[in-house]
């Protein structure tokens, strides 16, 4: 095995996936729907880019995947509440 002389490091893909997914509970349904979706593609970003050595966030990227996902449903329901 190859010893990297630099630490790994968080991707941005990863840290913006988790912002989105927080962004997307502290808002409304549309707004909402909008960063989880953001959330979920950076997610996926952030995953492919964790395959490299020098990389970290593969397991933040997931959750933030997980996140986005039932920040869609938290969005549905929020829209659903305020139609009725």
């Amino acid at each position: 095995m190859k010893e990297s002389s630099k630490p790994a490091v968080f991707s941005i893909a990863s840290i913006l996936s988790i912002a989105a997914v927080i962004g997307s509970f502290m808002t409304g349904a549309i707004l909402g729907l909008v960063l989880a979706v953001v959330a979920i593609l950076f997610g996926i970003i952030g995953v492919l880019m964790s395959v490299a050595e020098s990389r970290r966030g593969g397991i933040i990227s997931i959750l933030a995947v997980i996140g986005g996902i039932v920040g869609i449903v938290a969005a549905v329901i929020k829209a659903i509440i305020w139609i009725f």
